[in-house]
C-alpha cells in the first residue's frame, strides 16, 4: 500500500469558540488538512505552536494575554518554518505593515473568511505571501495616500535592472536567499548583494516596504492568486 501523503497541519488561535468551531469545520473540510489544536489567547497560541510545530497558524488579532501581532512575532521566532494567516476585520493599511513586519505572510478580513481562508492557506502553505483582494486594494490606497519625500542627492531616475526585478519578484513571495540563488543559478552571496543593491537604490529599508514596492510596480502576480 503506498504511503499518503503528509497532511498540512493547521493551529487556529481565536478568543470566540464559535469563530474556532467555525474555521475548524471550513479546513477540515479540505483533504489533506488536519487541524492539530485550538487556542483562546495569544499566549496559548505561542505556547501550543511551540509544543506542536504546526505548518501553519491561523491567529485572530484582537487576543487576550498576548495580542495577534505579538503572537505572530513569538512564533515565527521560536518556529521559523511554520506559517501564520491572521485574521482581523479591520481595514487598515498600518495594521497590514505591522502584521507583515511581524512575519506573517497571509492576511485575511472576517468579512471574507469563507472564501479566502482556504486559499490563504494554501497559498501560505506554499511559501507565497497571501493578501485578499480587498486587503491589495487597501494597501495600494496607502499608497497613494502617502507623500514621500526625496532625499537631497538622491537619484531619482534610479531604477532596477531586469535581473534586480527577478530577485525583487522573488523576495517578495517570500522566498530565501538560497532558494533564489537556486533558481537563478547563481552564489547566494551574489543574491545578498544584489539584495543589498536593490535596498539602497530604491531606498528601501524592510522587507515589507520591498513587497509594497513590488505590488505598486505590478511585479507580483502572486497576490491574491487562486488555489
Amino acid at each position: 500500500m503506498a504511503k499518503s501523503a503528509k497532511k498540512l497541519r493547521i493551529l487556529i488561535a481565536d478568543d470566540h469558540e464559535l469563530v474556532r468551531r467555525g474555521i475548524g469545520g471550513l479546513l477540515r473540510a479540505r483533504r489533506g488538512w488536519k487541524v492539530v489544536g485550538l487556542a483562546a489567547s495569544g499566549r496559548e497560541a505561542v505556547e501550543k505552536a511551540t509544543k506542536l510545530k504546526p505548518d501553519i497558524v491561523i491567529v485572530d488579532v484582537a487576543m487576550p494575554d498576548l495580542d495577534g501581532i505579538q503572537a505572530t512575532r513569538e512564533i515565527r521566532k521560536a518556529n521559523p518554518n511554520t506559517e501564520v494567516v491572521v485574521l482581523t476585520m479591520h481595514e487598515s493599511d498600518q495594521l497590514v505593515r505591522r502584521v507583515l513586519d511581524a512575519g506573517a505572510r497571509g492576511y485575511v478580513l472576517k468579512s471574507d473568511l469563507a472564501a479566502q481562508l482556504p486559499k490563504a492557506v494554501k497559498n501560505v502553505a506554499e511559501r507565497k505571501l497571501f493578501l485578499t483582494p480587498k486587503v491589495s486594494d487597501i494597501v495600494l490606497k496607502g499608497f497613494l495616500n502617502t507623500e514621500y519625500q526625496i532625499e537631497p542627492g538622491k537619484d531619482t531616475q534610479a531604477l532596477p535592472t531586469p535581473r534586480e526585478v527577478e530577485i525583487i519578484r522573488l523576495l517578495a513571495e517570500g522566498k530565501a536567499n538560497k532558494r533564489i540563488a537556486a533558481e537563478l543559478g547563481i552564489a547566494i552571496r551574489t543574491v545578498e548583494t544584489h539584495r543589498a543593491n536593490i535596498m539602497l537604490k530604491l531606498g528601501l529599508h524592510s522587507l515589507t516596504e520591498l513587497i509594497h514596492y513590488a505590488m505598486r510596480h505590478e511585479l507580483f502576480p502572486a497576490l491574491g492568486g487562486k488555489p
